[in-house]
């Protein structure tokens, strides 16, 4: 016979584990957002205060001129990593997330299946089509959850590659115009 308020308790410390292991991976990627934000900020900062000095140590157009186009390159390979290193930290955090997921719901497929097993054993006689239709509903679903999660896989590669020619595509200015 089973203990049902056993059942529920260890029910709800496994949903609690669940959730402290999703927020400390979601924790975790928003400490690693804020400090590559709050570096970037530093480095704003630390570079403006240095192009300043500087844009007033310039003397003449032709120094204004080279002072601008040697400031146009760092930003914009600046901004690439940047964007780079926020799309990394967002990928890794919704791998761990993931991985937790597939977990969570391979394990709940098997207690399912347990269930059902029990369920076959206890039925009265002529419910094995109930129990099969369960079991071919269950299935359908996996089926539709594993097709979700590849085109989701695919989506992503297709971004991550998408990511990688726009990064490639920034070229540095060189004399007033894009190197070829």
């Amino acid at each position: 016979m089973y203990n049902v308020s056993e059942q529920f308790s260890s029910a709800n410390k496994a949903g609690v584990e669940t959730f402290m292991t999703l927020a400390n991976a979601t924790f975790a990627g928003a400490e690693r957002l804020a400090a590559l934000n709050l570096n970037a900020a530093r480095s704003f900062v630390e570079d403006s205060a240095a192009n300043t000095r500087a844009l007033f140590a310039v003397k003449n157009v032709e120094a204004l001129v080279s002072l601008q186009k040697s400031l146009a390159q760092p930003d914009s390979q600046k901004a690439s990593a940047y964007s780079r290193r926020v799309y990394e930290i967002a990928t890794e955090t919704k791998e761990a997330l993931s991985q937790v997921v597939e977990a969570k719901v391979s394990e709940l497929n098997k207690n399912i299946d347990l269930a059902l097993d029990k369920a076959v054993k206890t039925a009265p006689a002529g419910s094995d089509l109930a129990v099969n239709a369960l079991r071919t509903a269950i299935s359908a679903a996996n089926s539709a959850y594993d097709s979700m999660n590849k085109a989701a896989k695919q989506a992503t590669e297709l971004a991550e590659a998408n990511l990688a020619a726009a990064t490639g595509a920034i070229t540095p200015i060189k004399g007033g115009k894009k190197a070829a």
